[in-house]
């Protein structure tokens, strides 16, 4: 039968299955749903057949692109392919492997959030730009006879959702080495071939950054929030759960400007600052070297601003401790906080990904790789304005504060006079947010 008859039968069948459920609700249902509302009761059950059924029977959207025709023999292969070979997938010439066509069916468009956090368009672009790359590279011996689209399917159904690789398998109908290759595919693509999309903006870029925090809390010359989190690692079998530091910097919008991901989850905030080439190329004058501004007489050159885990510097304003109330020193605080809140949405926004939003049961360096993954799709979803993935604005964002539960580490924070110098700065500003509050 034509694929696309029995996808439009089978769809059907499921719809008229549903219509059945909601009009005449059975006993059995209700026992299992306890709920008071049979709307309510039934959509766990709705969702469920939605997200199972529809990877596997719906009309795929996309059209397939050629497979493009390999030359060479492998003889040559690289180190990374062979690094690829050691860790098992050579067993992807799975017999459903070979017997798939580019044509396996995607979501319809009202699943395309809940499948891959992005909608089907964005998918298709990013599908077509990444083609050339997600079909290069196969395991040794063994090419892979999937279209670009599933190949990234299947990567972005990993990092979107957290789903085992099990399940992965079973709803495109390939082999779990398979899966578990398209999805570390994926994540390489995206962390060596598209880091630019993660970049520290050029000085002139950064003047529209600076304005815009200055139009969220008046105080000027601010180029980004500094943050950091971390995110548990438990390897399967391994009893013992670790954790991966990830240290952001976002503007006003949320598009992460920086990320440094690799560092064990016990550094505090300020080690790890102080081990990142983001804190070598500002103290060597690379980034944030344009020249200062000056609030009554007080010289203030281009900063970030952070929680109080981080060291105060010149170029780095932290909260004021125990500030006077009414005083201007409570002013900066409370313009501190509301600058702070597009870091912390980003990392609400990260952890909506399923595959970060519980323990990562990979290997340290892959749970690397997919923070960073996730951290690149971030942005290029608000590069194309879309926001499948992103945290509503008007949500609270304290639960992911961590600033209380990583404190600085005092033993290091420099020459006194330095932190004399970044005081001066944090009480122009000060005198600034007041201004800016009355």
């Amino acid at each position: 039968m034509d694929p696309r008859i029995l996808a439009a039968l089978v769809t059907s069948v499921i719809s008229q299955v549903l219509l059945c459920l909601l009009l005449f609700p059975s006993s059995t249902t209700d026992h299992i749903f306890t709920s008071t509302s049979s709307t309510s009761t039934l959509f766990p059950l709705i969702l469920h057949i939605l997200s199972s059924s529809e990877l596997l029977t719906s009309i795929s959207l996309l059209s397939p692109s050629k497979k493009r025709k390999r030359n060479g023999s492998f003889e040559d292969s690289t180190e990374e392919e062979e690094e690829i070979n050691d860790e098992g997938f050579t067993d992807v010439d799975d017999d459903r492997d070979l017997e798939m066509s580019s044509q396996v069916p995607l979501p319809h468009l009202d699943s395309f959030k809940l499948c891959f956090r992005m909608t089907s368009s964005t998918f298709k672009w990013l599908s077509g730009l990444l083609e050339p790359l997600l079909e290069c590279r196969d395991p040794v011996g063994s090419p892979l006879n999937l279209s670009p689209e599933i190949r990234l399917g299947i990567g972005l159904l990993r990092l979107a959702t957290g789903s085992g690789y099990a399940d992965i398998s079973s709803r495109f109908g390939v082999s779990e080495a398979t899966s578990r290759f398209c999805t570390k595919q994926l994540c390489r693509v995206l962390c060596t071939n598209f880091r630019f999309w993660v970049a520290f903006p050029s000085p002139s870029e950064l003047q529209s950054v600076s304005a815009a925090f200055e139009d969220i809390g008046g105080i000027p010359n601010c180029c980004g929030v500094i943050d950091c989190t971390r995110f548990r690692v438990a390897k399967e079998g391994d009893y013992q759960e670790d954790s991966v530091a990830a240290q952001i910097v976002v503007d006003s919008s949320s598009r992460i400007l920086s990320v440094v991901v690799g560092f064990h989850g016990d550094k505090g905030d300020s080690r790890v600052l102080k081990s990142s080439t983001l804190y070598r190329d500002v103290e060597e004058g690379k980034l944030l070297n344009s020249p200062p501004l000056f609030l009554k007489g007080v010289s203030v050159p281009q900063y970030l601003i952070g929680d109080g885990g981080y060291p105060l510097l010149p170029w780095l304003m932290v909260p004021i401790v125990d500030p006077v109330r009414t005083s201007c020193e409570e002013d900066f605080n409370v313009v501190h906080h509301l600058m702070r809140l597009p870091a912390l949405r980003t990392i609400a926004s990260l952890r909506n990904w399923g595959v970060l939003s519980r323990p990562i049961e990979e290997e340290f360096r892959t749970a690397v790789a997919y923070i960073g993954a996730c951290s690149i799709l971030h942005n290029v979803l608000l590069m194309r304005e879309d926001y499948s993935a992103l945290c509503d604005v008007t949500e609270d964002f304290s639960s992911y504060d961590q600033s209380s539960q990583y404190y600085r580490d005092t033993t290091s924070l420099g020459e006194n006079s330095i932190e004399q110098k970044a005081c001066v700065i944090q009480n122009a500003l000060s005198a600034r947010a007041k201004e800016f509050r009355t």
